[in-house]
């Protein structure tokens, strides 16, 4: 099976204006002299405070109070980023743990708008989404940048990088969209990198898709502030937040991050009406424990509900964790059935094909009603969102859904096509 790393080092390009995967920016000079000329051709970002603002707070940029003492001091001309759970506040002349955000003379500017560095169309159950239109695609793009450092990512060679360690044409958001439309995917994934650092270019670019008719979709961390996380929950379609332990300790250490914001971020976006999935990536010895597993599938049925989908998915070596095994079956399996006994009607193993753990059944006669082989819908026995077999509601968007809510949408934005 193709990896990630596989895949993103050796994909084609999709349209005339979209980098795939670009190459390094050459010598040190040369690097030093294309950031500042990228930082002053960005475009301002949204979701920040000049940091004498009153709505800077000094303990929001800090994870913990003990990083607070007397000689904490804002200095003149800095800039309290709001996108984030980590608040980063940046000097002149620097940018937040993101590494896609700068301060360029007392003004915060994204360095990743129109500039994505991988670009592919895939199937949308690789996101992965199981009750989101299976079947179809998803034209995928993600830029450099994240506000996490997860120790075990796949993706870390853009993920972990700087926005000018790659040399990359303009792409803007009528390009995306008109590229996703030649490629007749229904779907636009934000997706590779935390799109989360790039908001403002996929606010941009899925307020397009929906006039085209085109859906959006997000795969995050779930580490985002609320007032960004409300503006994405109107644009977008379907959101899969990684929810990646059940352990403050677990997200401190491996990932440099917190497990409250995400928590925040999920019930939020549940409680929006936006389509939401769940995956939680099993790591041997970190946070595999029966207790954990246990702990994050009660959580999910009382605080979400039953029809959540959560994908446990298998951990395969990567980045700085070379020295831990792939994932058990077994453990994921053990995950799977935990979950299931606490009530959730929709969960998966993730990373394994052929497994039947890939296979969707309907909660109420038990019968097979979406069968995949790796990424792939082999069958599909539902019918206008229901069991083809009993008519019990199958939670999700199906394509029997579609006509009509795009001809809701068209009827939202004033778009009388046909």
């Amino acid at each position: 099976m193709t990896t990630r790393r596989r895949f993103l080092s050796t994909a084609v390009r999709l349209a005339p204006c979209a980098p795939v995967f670009a190459s390094g920016a050459g010598t040190a000079l040369a690097s030093w002299v294309h950031t500042q000329d990228l930082g002053r051709t960005a475009p301002t970002a949204r979701f920040w405070v000049p940091a004498k603002s009153a709505a800077a707070d000094c303990g929001a940029c800090h994870l913990s109070p003990e990083t607070l003492d007397a000689r904490h001091t804002h200095a003149r001309g800095a800039v309290a980023c709001q996108l984030c759970a980590q608040r980063c506040l940046i000097r002149r002349g620097d940018r937040g743990r993101c590494r896609a955000r700068m301060n360029v003379d007392g003004s915060l500017r994204s360095l990743v708008y129109g500039r994505p560095l991988a670009v592919h169309v895939d199937p949308i159950e690789k996101k992965p989404f199981f009750h989101f239109l299976p079947g179809r695609t998803a034209y995928s793009l993600g830029t450099a940048g994240c506000p996490l450092s997860c120790r075990f990512c796949q993706n870390w060679e853009i993920s972990q990088a700087r926005p000018e360690d790659f040399d990359v044409a303009e792409v803007t958001p009528a390009q995306v969209v008109a590229a996703a439309a030649a490629q007749q995917s229904p779907v636009v994934a934000f997706t590779y990198n935390e799109p989360t650092v790039f908001t403002e270019y996929l606010l941009d670019i899925a307020g397009l898709a929906r006039k085209r008719g085109l859906r959006s979709v997000l795969v995050s961390c779930g580490f985002m502030n609320e007032a960004p996380l409300a503006e994405m929950c109107r644009a977008l379609d379907a959101i899969k937040i990684d929810l990646k332990g059940f352990s403050d300790d677990f997200y401190r250490a491996v990932s440099r991050a917190a497990l409250a914001p995400v928590l925040r971020s999920i019930k939020q976006v549940h409680r929006s009406g936006t389509h939401l999935e769940l995956v939680n990536l099993v790591v041997p010895t970190l946070n595999d424990a029966d207790a954990s597993l246990r702990d994050l599938a009660t959580w999910v049925a009382d605080e979400l509900g039953p029809d959540v989908p959560v994908h446990f998915t298998r951990f395969h070596p990567d980045y700085q964790m070379l020295n831990l095994p792939p994932t058990p079956v077994a453990t994921l399996e053990r995950a799977r059935a935990l979950a299931m006994d606490r009530g959730l009607h929709y969960v998966y193993v993730g990373n394994v094909p052929g497994h039947a753990g890939n296979h969707t059944y309907c909660p109420s006669c038990r019968k097979l009603i979406v069968r995949r082989d790796s990424f792939f819908v082999t069958d599909n026995q539902i019918r206008r969102g229901a069991c083809g077999f009993c008519g019990t509601k199958i939670a999700g968007v199906w394509d029997s859904d579609r006509r009509q809510k795009t001809e809701e949408r068209r009827r939202e934005t004033g778009d009388s096509r046909q």
